[in-house]
């Protein structure tokens, strides 16, 4: 039986996560489809609808609305929306949250501010961070000066979504080359991901 229940989540381990990509992509264009029918439909007979016009037509609008984004005015009403909407006691821990995910992973954006993949010694150990700030000039209790060599680097934990900022010397940071989401990857599944480690194989024929 634990031969038979090992390989029972080994298959479904490698089923799960191909099948919840394709249901969420699938998901969010069956959404976009039914949300612009009746637009479409009001402008077109229905009879001339084709199906995926909506999902078309959602990509397109996508498309101009991040054209308009780069416009002033555009730029100011979203500015006194988001003013709004962070006076909400609840609305604006949750807006907070998913305008900075979305920030994360908005193409041109450089990782939310994360500029640099390093390594942080402590000791003989070793922990992967990111730099945010190279140089800090406002930390109280530091001597004069002694802040010209202090970085922000952010530790994020490994199967949380969070982390923690350290304000540390220059000296105990060392810059590695490897990418962000290959970086973020390996510290948040613990260096369990096989992506991440290097060791997924192409399948032997």
């Amino acid at each position: 039986m634990s031969y038979l229940w090992m390989n029972v989540f080994k298959g479904l381990a490698t089923v799960l996560p191909v099948a919840l990509t394709v249901y969420l992509i699938y998901w969010l264009g069956l959404n976009i489809e039914k949300g612009l029918h009746p637009v479409i439909t009001s402008m077109v007979p229905e009879e001339y609808y084709i199906p995926g016009m909506g999902l078309a037509a959602g990509v397109v609008l996508l498309f101009f609305l991040g054209l308009a984004v780069n416009a002033w005015i555009v730029r100011q009403l979203i500015w006194v929306v988001e003013k709004l909407l962070e006076r909400i006691p609840l609305v604006k821990s949750i807006y907070g949250s998913l305008h900075d995910f979305m920030d994360y992973f908005a193409a041109g954006k450089s990782r939310g501010g994360l500029k640099q993949v390093v390594l942080v010694s402590f000791g003989e150990a070793r922990l992967i961070g990111f730099l945010t700030r190279e140089r800090i000039e406002d930390i109280p209790g530091l001597a004069a000066g002694q802040n010209d060599d202090i970085v922000a680097v952010y530790m994020p934990l490994s199967y949380q979504i969070g982390g923690f900022t350290l304000y540390i010397p220059r000296s105990q940071i060392e810059p590695i080359n490897i990418s962000m989401e290959d970086a973020m990857r390996r510290v948040l599944t613990a260096e369990l991901s096989k992506s991440a480690s290097g060791d997924r194989k192409r399948p032997v024929k």
